[in-house]
């Protein structure tokens, strides 16, 4: 179980862009990114209050989301160019025993979307999945028409496995998606009984 963010090294990823586990200082520039990104998001995320787009909004958010991280059932991590937050992924939901998964989200700032940041910042989740946290498999969900977010779940690696029908409720009305796993570990392979 995770308790600290230190836990978790930084990644340098493309661009100079810095993926690190999601801190209170956080706050401000991630208020900032989302009223940035607020229409470009809007058809691909909920219904999101007034107040979410705010510095104390956004410290609600994180210290909701540090007590998940504490329990061990969510890793959330920003990317930033020096002050400037771009993007988020998250690996939410995480369950251990037989199951080892978890949920993966993520989105990129509008302006940096198409430059293969959230390919890269997808591929260290993965990475960080599988060596640090010990998971066996990690599942995305899209939006049907979302091309660029399952294109960045093929170039990860990632397989889909089907479609849910009403499975988010995403700008208003619940929305069907598809959906895709990566399995981190090759399964184990047993020998024939005689």
């Amino acid at each position: 179980m995770l308790t600290d963010p230190q836990d978790l090294p930084a990644t340098l990823l493309p661009g100079a862009i810095r993926m690190s586990v999601l801190t209170a200082e956080d706050a401000a520039a991630l208020a900032a990114a989302y009223q940035r990104n607020r229409s470009y998001l809007a058809p691909w995320e909920p219904l999101r209050p007034g107040p979410f787009f705010t510095e104390e909004g956004q410290r609600s958010v994180i210290n909701a989301k540090h007590a998940l991280y504490r329990d061990g059932s969510e890793v959330p991590w920003v990317l930033a160019g020096g002050d400037r937050i771009v993007g988020t992924v998250t690996l939410a939901g995480i369950v251990r025993g037989p199951f080892l998964s978890a949920n993966l989200g993520y989105w990129i700032d509008g302006e940096y979307a198409g430059r293969g940041l959230g390919t890269a910042a997808v591929k260290a989740v993965v990475e960080t999945a599988r060596a640090h946290l010990g998971l066996h498999r990690i599942q995305a969900a899209t939006l049907l028409h979302n091309a660029a977010s399952q294109q960045v779940l093929n170039n990860c690696g990632f397989e889909r496995i089907g479609q849910a029908p009403h499975y988010l409720k995403i700008a208003g009305y619940w929305q069907d998606h598809l959906l895709f796993q990566r399995i981190l570990e090759p399964p184990i392979k047993r020998e024939k009984e005689s």
